[in-house]
């Protein structure tokens, strides 16, 4: 019996942090939750089932997983603001708080491998050098390669541009390839998201850089995930959530369903 026990005790203490993390592959939501994400994902079924939902290639999912766990950035600094070193910073930090709040609603859930996702900055671009009030290498920068009327970071280092996952032509290799732009435009109201990254006002973003709850980029990071927009319709029994806008400000506990839902039906071609 005692050997029996050890033997249990080292099974656990010795598996690996991912297979420890993975819970098995069950899917149980709220009972009253269970109709309106039914209704959630025959809609996306019925309207993206030109090849675009499951065809499709460069989700936050398949991001993650190119990386094996992590998501880069590149800051698009569409603005004629200056930008120290403290606000590059709290920058970072607020693009990985909010991006936690999602990846944290999948930790246990139905065999998701991890337990943390890491964002990294690795770029700016700028108009104007001048403008990046910081001389160290922490990042790379991109001065005035314009694309759509904005700084745009190197597209030898994009994934929206190589969705195969290589980066042959990037000068820092992987490491430095960004997944995702975050675009902070002066003037710029609502916000918009897909698989490129996210949009939104610059003045909206600093002026909420240290809130629990940055709603428009918690809205379009879940389209990077594949979440749909509400504007026409809403499913049964629930009326209040992020993915609906202006509903809420926060992530609900439907929303992190519809999440889960969507690892649900794509996690088998990671081989989960």
């Amino acid at each position: 019996m005692r050997r029996k026990l050890i033997a249990i005790l080292l099974a656990i203490f010795l598996t690996p942090a991912s297979a420890a993390l993975a819970a098995p592959a069950t899917w149980n939501p709220p009972a009253n939750l269970v109709t309106p994400l039914n209704q959630v994902w025959q809609h996306q079924e019925q309207t993206y089932n030109n090849g675009n939902l499951y065809g499709f290639r460069n989700y936050g999912w398949d991001q993650i997983m190119a990386n094996r766990g992590y998501i880069n950035y590149c800051v698009r600094w569409d603005s004629t603001a200056t930008v120290t070193a403290a606000q590059r910073d709290q920058i970072h930090a607020a693009v990985t708080r909010q991006y936690k709040k999602w990846t944290d609603e999948l930790v246990g859930h139905n065999a998701w491998p991890y337990g943390d996702v890491p964002v990294k900055v690795v770029g700016w671009a700028v108009r104007n050098r001048s403008q990046l009030q910081w001389t160290d290498t922490s990042v790379d920068i991109y001065v005035n390669d314009i694309r759509e009327n904005a700084p745009q970071c190197s597209a030898p280092c994009g994934r929206f541009f190589q969705q195969n996952g290589q980066y042959p032509s990037c000068p820092g290799g992987y490491a430095r390839h960004y997944d995702q732009s975050l675009w902070l435009t002066d003037g710029f109201g609502g916000g918009a998201g897909g698989d490129w990254g996210q949009r939104m006002g610059r003045e909206y973003f600093m002026n909420n850089i240290n809130a629990a709850d940055m709603t428009i980029l918690l809205h379009e990071i879940g389209h990077t995930w594949g979440l749909d927009d509400f504007y026409d319709w809403t499913p049964s029994g629930v009326s209040s959530f992020i993915m609906k806008a202006g509903s809420s400000a926060s992530i609900t506990e439907f929303d992190a369903w519809m999440f889960r839902d969507w690892w649900r039906h794509l996690k088998s071609r990671y081989g989960y």
